[in-house]
């Protein structure tokens, strides 16, 4: 299948930014919209979501990625069956065991088997079938049984992680562009899919990561140094379960994280944070979809070919506008006039 596009859009105030640059995208072929769900560090999502739902038409929205914790499940499922009918069925989730969200508030990411009991809840309750929960049988009896399922593609970096994404998501959400580590993470899902019984191969993958699109490839490193900084959170959590020596995690993934000093959620997907400092060049170009347009379009036809399925612009870079508009004017029907 062709590569497909969405953006993934800060609630940052003020919350009508959100909703004009969705609509900015739509308008140049973007499929999808995502945002973040850390309701300290940005505004409270869901609400803008609804708006941004009433005032689009055709693009899909979501969270990359929401998580079971600061949201009860129940409340959490509800919320999207409720955005879907605003919608008229536009909604998919992405979901992970929440970083910032859960981090900034005090709390731990959510247990991996307490996740996967979460999930296996959410995705029948959210499409109106009857569960049990807590004991208790529960159903949405008022969902629209003739809009179209809600997808939940699961985040994931680790074994245990990726384990639950091929037993229950629709998908794998990857944040980074590096097609080796990429390979890694969807054979691993793939494999915990085939040994549940799943088709491993209707398993989607969608990758997200910041895109600066310019003839100053310097520039655009400096854009993006945020992204690897970020990322390297979930890898020290990884790093501290199973180690470097690459027999559970690729190296590719683990070595770059040794020069990680510190990491401050205050700076949480910004450009210029400070704890990006430790990330090189390299690892910029290795994570990232950065340069002029055929240096971007090399990229992205190269992640196509391992059977990415969604390319996610992470637009938290300057210059917003002129990203949507060099991917709705080149890169996106580039890749199509390619595939046609």
């Amino acid at each position: 299948m062709a590569l497909t596009f969405g953006v993934t859009v800060l609630p940052d105030p003020p919350y009508s930014r959100m909703i004009e640059l969705i609509q900015f995208a739509e308008a140049r072929g973007f499929q999808y919209a995502w945002t973040y769900d850390s309701h300290v560090l940005w505004q409270e999502s869901f609400p803008v979501l609804a708006l941004a739902a009433d005032r689009t038409s055709t693009i899909k929205l979501g969270h990359m990625v929401t998580n079971p914790g600061t949201r009860e499940p129940t409340v959490l499922a509800s919320a999207y069956a409720t955005l879907h009918d605003i919608s008229n069925g536009r909604m998919i989730m992405g979901i992970g065991r929440g970083d910032s969200a859960r981090r900034y508030i005090g709390q731990q990411p959510v247990k991996v088997a307490e996740f996967e009991e979460a999930l296996k809840m959410i995705k029948p309750f959210m499409n109106g079938e009857e569960v049990n929960w807590n004991g208790t049988d529960l159903q949405l009896k008022w969902v629209r049984p003739e809009l179209p399922e809600i997808e939940m593609h699961v985040a994931g970096y680790g074994p245990k992680a990726l384990a639950v994404a091929g037993r229950q998501g629709d998908g794998v959400i990857i944040q980074l562009a590096d097609p080796d580590i990429i390979q890694w993470i969807m054979d691993t899902a793939r494999r915990a899919a085939e040994e549940a019984g799943r088709d491993p191969a209707a398993l989607k993958c969608i990758v997200s990561a910041p895109s600066h699109v310019t003839d100053d490839l310097q520039d655009a490193r400096e854009q993006v140094r945020w992204f690897p900084a970020m990322v390297s959170n979930h890898v020290q959590d990884l790093i501290d379960r199973y180690g470097t020596d690459g027999s559970s995690v690729p190296k590719a993934l683990t070595d770059y994280v040794q020069a990680r000093k510190f990491y401050d959620y205050d700076e949480h997907s910004r450009v210029g944070a400070k704890h990006g400092e430790f990330v090189t060049d390299e690892i910029c170009d290795r994570f990232c979809v950065i340069g002029n347009v055929e240096q971007c379009a090399e990229k992205l036809r190269e992640l196509e070919e391992i059977g990415v399925d969604q390319f996610n612009v992470y637009l938290m870079t300057h210059g917003q506008e002129e990203t949507l508009q060099a991917y709705g004017d080149d890169i996106i029907p580039g890749l199509a006039g390619v595939n046609a």
